[in-house]
């Protein structure tokens, strides 16, 4: 007998921070108290310019053999794309020992010795191993992430009340309006906004996205299935 399995809805932590690490144009980096703001607008995203290595591994090459380490801290933010309350989404932290003073613009200063990765979000506070940080793929929404969600907002804002409809338990009463937060290769997230709180609901796609082609079907599948379903909304015209 195969044993039970439980598919994912959710990204794991490691998976969370690879694609924030993936899709991120700036970061803060922290170095001997001295913090600079590093953008990076060519596409590649920052981490496409930083080497996370084992503590084993030797320095880099522009390294002296004796030299002495220096702590360096990465800070990244996730903001949502779209107009919602409170629009921080998570913080990553990774922590580390630079072998060369921190200079943004040299290639000695991107090979880190890996410390401590850190992500806080509406789940918590995690820790993530390189190993794991290693062990998964980016998310392929990732980098089109904000695109996709700021067009159907723009775009096709009078889907948003439908799919609400595929939200269980219900919207509760005394709802103001229904968001979309983010997209990932599991499903869609919408924040209900009420008064005074918020609550954020996944719906998770009928299977995850491998590729970004395959993310324009998922969701269309999800507006089907909304459209099938039969309980009303309570979202204000």
């Amino acid at each position: 007998m195969r044993p039970f399995t439980t598919r994912a809805v959710r990204p794991t932590p490691a998976e969370r921070m690879r694609s924030i690490l993936a899709a991120a144009h700036s970061m803060t980096v922290v170095a001997d108290g001295v913090a600079d703001e590093v953008h990076r607008l060519d596409g590649a995203g920052v981490m496409g310019h930083v080497h996370l290595h084992d503590p084993g591994d030797p320095p880099g090459a522009g390294a002296a053999p004796h030299a002495p380490r220096i702590p360096v801290r990465l800070e990244l933010t996730d903001i949502a794309p779209t107009p919602v309350r409170d629009r921080l989404r998570a913080r990553v932290t990774l922590t580390g020992l630079l072998a060369a003073p921190y200079e943004a613009r040299s290639p000695d200063s991107t090979c880190v010795e890996f410390g401590q990765a850190v992500v806080e979000d509406s789940e918590g506070r995690t820790f993530v191993t390189l190993d794991d940080l290693q062990a998964v793929d980016p998310d392929p929404i990732a980098p089109c992430e904000a695109d996709m969600l700021t067009h159907l907002v723009d775009g096709h804002g009078e889907l948003v009340p439908l799919l609400l409809r595929l939200v269980r338990p219900k919207p509760e009463r005394g709802m103001v309006r229904a968001v979309p937060l983010a997209m990932d290769r599991y499903g869609l997230t919408l924040r209900l906004e009420h008064r005074r709180a918020h609550r954020d609901v996944r719906l998770p796609f009928p299977t995850p996205v491998t590729h970004i082609d395959q993310a324009g079907p998922q969701l269309h599948a999800l507006i089907a299935a909304a459209r099938r379903s039969s309980h009303s909304s309570g979202l204000p015209a």
